[in-house]
């Protein structure tokens, strides 16, 4: 196992994580971006397996998230406002008249302190950031999140934070995964199986309703296998959508298999829900590290709590108060279904 890092712009650093399988993760300090995971498929050819950037300087926009920790609240916040014990609280408005992923001034676009570290059995790196009370966020946070890389081709995910104020979070990472290798095609064939029996509804601006459906006999139906791109159609354009996760002894809550290749991806979460996103919105013509951008070209799996909770009952509530500590846990797999 190693550990590598190559300074880009002067003060941004990507640390590479290498395991003795062969695969490795790339993480930038700037916005806790995951620039590339190379992974082998059945035949051993180590390919990419999610979306990147071919210039570095394209992450300081960074439009599509690709790759990045998202917060402090991911998601939209509905006419961006929100109130805690009867005390309204305004925020920016980036999307529309809503408040998404933390606002243009959001933890994908700040540089972390970053800390690498290895053990027998992992290697890693911890980045660190303080976000002070602003933008409309009440309470100051300090935020540590952990990537750790196993010999069992897992990636753990950790994030933990303290605020001393009562605070909305809800923390992920919007990495665009695509199991073809070096982007080869989009997503559209797919296999995806979900261990979720609801999924939040959603009004004309991708504003949760309050409503709860069950996904049996919709679209939304993931507990047995099905194509992902059975929806990648004029009349339904994909998923960006807040599916609930069952409880239950299955530990695992995803899992993504691409026939050709014979990757598969599991994922494992201590939160009770994830937004499913197949880059329905994704223009074409960005210039990736292995060609150029195109709808349907990733999923991510946004593991967090949801910000309807802000609005609505029937929702875990998503407030971090002060003296608690926000704890959250995702592990991404990578196997091969031979």
């Amino acid at each position: 196992m190693k550990i590598e890092k190559k300074e880009i712009f002067g003060e941004w650093e990507e640390f590479t994580l290498t395991n003795d399988q062969n695969m490795s993760v790339s993480v930038l300090n700037y916005g806790g971006i995951i620039t590339k995971i190379l992974v082998p498929d059945r035949n051993e050819k180590v390919e990419n397996v999610v979306l990147g950037y071919k210039n570095y300087q394209d992450y300081q926009e960074n439009p599509n998230y690709f790759g990045a920790i998202i917060g402090r609240v991911a998601g939209r916040i509905r006419d961006a406002a929100f109130e805690i014990d009867g005390k309204a609280y305004s925020l920016q408005a980036n999307d529309g008249k809503n408040h998404l992923h933390g606002g243009p001034a959001g933890l994908h676009q700040v540089v972390w302190e970053a800390t690498p570290f290895e053990t027998n059995e992992t290697i890693g790196v911890t980045l660190s950031h303080q976000s002070e009370e602003g933008g409309g966020y009440p309470g100051n946070l300090e935020i540590t999140v952990t990537y750790t890389l196993t010999n069992d081709n897992q990636l753990h995910l950790e994030y933990t934070a303290g605020s001393d104020k009562t605070t909305p979070l809800a923390l992920t990472n919007h990495t665009y995964f695509n199991l073809c290798g070096n982007l080869k095609d989009t997503v559209q064939d797919h296999f995806l199986t979900m261990n979720s029996s609801s999924v939040a509804e959603l009004d004309a601006e991708l504003i949760p309703t309050g409503n709860i459906t069950n996904v049996e006999g919709t679209r939304f139906e993931f507990r047995h296998e099905r194509v992902l791109g059975e929806s990648f159609n004029g009349k339904y354009n994909g998923y960006d959508h807040y599916f609930i996760f069952d409880e239950g002894p299955n530990e695992v809550q995803v899992e993504l298999k691409e026939p050709t290749s014979g990757r598969v991806l599991t994922v494992r979460t201590n939160q009770p829900g994830m937004v499913m996103y197949t880059a329905n919105d994704l223009e074409s013509g960005q210039k990736l590290r292995e060609g150029e951008t195109r709808k349907h070209l990733g999923v991510c799996f946004e593991t967090k709590g949801t910000p309807a909770s802000l609005h609505h009952q029937g929702f875990p509530c998503i407030l971090l108060h002060p003296g608690e500590t926000y704890k959250q846990h995702t592990v991404f797999t990578f196997q091969i279904d031979q």
